[in-house]
């Protein structure tokens, strides 16, 4: 029985985990569940998932949560922090850690699960866009494995599968293009933050969808293949495709493309991470194409779309720059959810901060870390 702890239970990817790993009972079992907030959410896990160990944001909730669990007679050690992040996924008897936690938050507890020799299961782009190199590094160092959840990145990683990493020709990742993509762009400035969370096809955060609307998160996936999969930046293409049925596709130098295609639908992805190499049944709708009628593809526009420039220039800058462009765009997404500022201001407060920052081609940990604490200092003052 695979044994797994969930950061980021009460989110989105995490639930549906859950809903997953309950339909498999025999096969899968959870350790440990953690949470930022959601402590109503997380008590109902408990009561159904009964993990040993779980984590919640602060003190005050562990405290809270302690005399719910003794006045329930329940039975569960309750961390608190970063710190107990990190315990919970250190913990011996823990095959898999699934992150889906949103942000750079995520990055040490990863590191902590990597050196722990946990294969992760990851739906935290940001960990990888801060400090790819030195992750993957780490995990090859470790021995262990790092599935992706997005469904992009697990689209890749099934096209892969049997082939040679040097017979890669380009990996194309798919973008359903958010609510805005047949916007104009003079319209942009008005976008209100109702509109920029309604997203055509995907019900996630609201993190990830403003970023979906921004199409940072494309550009943000575009850095984590290059990095997952060892190739480039100029090897990875974006392709809009509203329908969201093509997940991605990888061209090899003979020209063959392999496609991976399913309904839209997360449970798809997460099962598979959960679940690999072995492919179970899952309760996600087949495919019908005859259904679906027609798939269209288009260019994006890296005008209307700044985002997806400055992740493009990020990579190919390397070294801290992606860590000090996710930084800045926390900020700006947090700043825009909290109406301090436009929809077009996150772009340009993600631009002022990149150009501010200077490079270290330090590959060590601390020197991500510095970058991503600058940053966000730095684009928090163009804010104010």
């Amino acid at each position: 029985m695979k044994k797994i702890v969930i950061l980021g239970s009460s989110g989105s990817i995490g639930t549906k985990a859950l809903d997953i790993i309950y339909n498999m009972k025999d096969d899968i079992c959870i350790k440990g569940l953690a949470v930022d907030s959601n402590i109503e959410i997380l008590k109902l896990q408990i009561k159904k998932f009964k993990p040993s160990v779980v984590s919640v944001s602060n003190s005050v909730e562990s405290h809270n949560l302690k005399k719910w669990c003794i006045f329930n007679d329940i039975e569960v050690s309750i961390y608190s922090g970063p710190s107990g992040l990190e315990r919970l996924v250190e913990m011996p008897d823990v095959d898999m850690v699934l992150v889906a936690i949103v942000g750079a938050v995520g990055l040490k507890s990863v590191i902590a699960a990597i050196k722990s020799k946990k294969n992760i299961a990851i739906a935290n782009k940001e960990t990888l866009v801060m400090a790819g190199s030195y992750i993957m590094r780490l995990a090859a160092e470790n021995g262990i494995s790092i599935l992706p959840i997005d469904s992009e990145h697990s689209a890749i990683f099934q096209c892969c599968i049997s082939e040679k990493k040097s017979q890669i020709k380009k990996i194309v990742l798919t973008a359903s293009g958010g609510p805005f993509y047949k916007y104009y762009k003079k319209n942009f400035s008005q976008i209100t933050i109702r509109e920029a969370l309604n997203h055509p096809t995907w019900k996630m955060g609201k993190k990830i969808t403003i970023d979906s609307a921004t199409l940072m998160n494309k550009g943000l996936e575009a850095i984590e293949a290059s990095v997952l999969f060892g190739v480039p930046i100029e090897k990875v293409e974006i392709i809009m495709h509203p329908q969201s049925i093509l997940h991605s596709m990888v061209e090899y130098v003979d020209g063959s493309v392999i496609a991976q295609l399913s309904n839209p639908d997360m449970r798809l992805p997460i099962q598979y991470a959960l679940t690999y190499p072995e492919r179970l049944p899952s309760s996600v709708k087949p495919l019908n194409l005859n259904e679906v009628g027609k798939l269209e593809f288009f260019k994006p526009d890296f005008n209307k779309f700044p985002c997806l420039k400055l992740s493009y220039y990020a990579a190919k800058k390397g070294f801290t720059m992606p860590s000090a462009m996710n930084a800045a765009n926390e900020v700006a997404v947090e700043a825009f959810l909290n109406e301090e500022i436009k929809f077009t201001d996150i772009a340009e407060i993600v631009e002022k901060t990149m150009y501010a920052h200077t490079i270290s081609k330090s590959l060590s940990l601390d020197s991500f870390i510095e970058a991503d604490f600058w940053a966000r200092h730095y684009a928090r003052k163009l804010i104010d």
